[in-house]
């Protein structure tokens, strides 16, 4: 098995049993036994655990933008793409083993003993809202709504891992229309 495919699957592995169980609970013989890469090489790729939580943070930002992305480009320009993020984050909370957003969970987990982690975690939240805020520009919104768009999105992501239900992107969805109707 080369390099790549090794990294894979390490990343694969730990990114689901950090998801599923929390960073700080998941040892790296447990990433070891699920990957099936050993502990040596294990180490060789990802000389730290910090570093492996990092790499999955990395990959997870860019599948989910791209994800994001992807969806909202299916609809109209302007507001339908501003609201077109409140119905993805719907199919994303309504997904099987949904448990909340990783950068949240590991801010919560990490945010405070590792900067790396809290800056990765960041970077993903200001990518975030740089795109939405390049939302808002295109509908021709004013700038000044950004901020609470941001906050209803992250809301429902916090709301929807804690009660079990996509119902919170419903929820922003319908404070998001009546912020763009108000203007």
């Amino acid at each position: 098995m080369d390099q790549v495919e090794a990294e894979g699957r390490l990343l694969d592995a730990a990114e689901a049993l950090f998801y599923e169980r929390g960073i700080q609970t998941v040892g790296m013989d447990q990433i070891r036994a699920a990957s099936g890469i050993s502990l040596k090489r294990l180490y060789r790729i990802f000389p730290s655990k910090s570093e492996l939580v990092l790499a999955c943070l990395e990959r997870r930002d860019r599948r989910w933008r791209e994800r994001l992305a992807a969806y909202v480009a299916r609809k109209a320009d302007g507001e339908e793409r501003v609201l077109a993020v409140y119905d993805w984050l719907y199919e994303w909370f309504a997904e099987p083993g949904f448990r909340g957003c990783a950068f949240i969970n590991s801010y919560g987990e990490l945010g405070a003993v590792d900067p790396a982690v809290a800056g990765a975690v960041r970077a993903h939240k200001d990518a975030f809202a740089a795109y939405l805020a390049a939302l808002v520009a295109d509908a021709g919104a004013p700038r000044d709504l950004v901020g609470p768009l941001v906050l209803l999105a992250e809301g429902a992501m916090t709301a929807a891992a804690i009660s079990g239900s996509p119902d919170p992107a419903r929820q922003a969805r319908g404070g998001a229309a009546r912020l763009l109707a108000s203007v």
